[in-house]
């Protein structure tokens, strides 16, 4: 049985052949059962989305994990760029903040 985080990649590697493509299941630093595959940041570098405003990138994404996003899929945080903005942000993203709802909270 494939994870939700294997189904995502293959979904989205299909969908959009990324130049650069990172799914990271972030479960662990929110409250949820161990094991939980609820919460992810995906990072999606491909020239499908060449002059598209981040709305519309956004949009093609979650149309593509819409079967996910009905499941337990609790948040997905989503960096879509072009191999230009990528180059441009030295190959990197902003860390995810830390988690401040259940009983994370201090």
């Amino acid at each position: 049985m494939a994870t939700t985080q294997k189904t995502i990649q293959q979904k989205l590697q299909s969908a959009f052949s990324p130049l650069h493509l990172e799914v990271i299941n972030e479960s662990h630093m929110h409250s949820v059962p161990e094991g939980a595959e609820s919460h992810f940041k995906v990072v999606v570098v491909s020239e499908a989305f060449k002059d598209e405003k981040l709305i519309s990138r956004h949009r093609q994404v979650n149309k593509v994990l819409a079967e996910e996003l009905q499941g337990g899929i609790h948040a997905l945080a989503l960096h879509t760029m072009t191999p230009e903005d990528w180059f441009n942000h030295g190959g990197t993203v902003p860390d995810s903040p830390a988690c401040l709802g259940g009983s994370k909270q201090g």
